[in-house]
């Protein structure tokens, strides 16, 4: 319990220098909440696989600004878990387009 604080603990500190390189404090509670809820889904466990590609060094150097990551192993990370949390909701709203009725009053 105590390492999973401590982990915690340095992803907020990490989290936190990241908000004043992108400026945007909305952008860095992002950042967090996704960590978080993916450590709290059991994703963010022991760190034993690699992962490794050829990436553009502008995308990389831009997601670092957009987010206020500093390092590549975070930014991966939270890249994959923005994926590995989504909720479909885009695609679940698309699926009921239409099935409400045009007549239905909704009070405004």
């Amino acid at each position: 319990m105590k390492a999973s604080s401590e982990k915690q603990a340095g992803r907020q500190q990490q989290s936190k220098r990241g908000a004043g390189s992108a400026g945007e404090p909305d952008i860095s509670l992002r950042v967090h909440s996704i960590l978080k809820a993916a450590d709290q889904a059991g994703m963010l466990g022991e760190k034993s696989h690699r992962i490794g590609g050829r990436i553009s060094p502008t995308l990389v150097e831009t997601a670092k600004k957009q987010t206020g990551i500093e390092t590549d192993s975070e930014l991966i990370e939270f890249a994959l878990a923005t994926i590995a949390l989504d909720d479909h909701f885009g695609r679940a709203l698309r699926e009921v387009e239409g099935t409400v009725s045009p007549d239905l009053k909704l009070g405004f």
